[in-house]
């Protein structure tokens, strides 16, 4: 599913405009967006939880020259699957 899929579903399913919809969909993924860039975990009960992951840096090997490089630090988003979205994908 698309976003834009994903905003005419939520547009249909509570008879608002595709705009309205819009808003609503932007509005969630700037919220959890803003929290993860800050460092807060973020948990939507029955779905999941985003946290951001810190990777401390390591020596790595680029894979087309076989050269020794230094990976730097980096965080990552990471999302879990909560155990009830977990149980509805694996019945259906």
């Amino acid at each position: 599913m698309t976003r834009r899929e994903l905003i005419a579903a939520v547009a249909a399913a509570e008879g608002i405009t595709v705009k309205e919809a819009e808003l609503a969909v932007k509005t969630v993924f700037a919220s959890i967006e803003e929290a993860l860039t800050k460092g807060d975990r973020v948990e939507i009960r029955g779905f999941g939880s985003f946290k951001v992951k810190e990777y401390h840096s390591y020596q790595g090997r680029n894979p087309k020259t076989g050269e020794i490089i230094q990976v730097k630090d980096k965080k990552l988003p990471f999302f879990k699957v909560g155990k009830e979205l977990k149980e509805r994908v694996n019945s259906g």
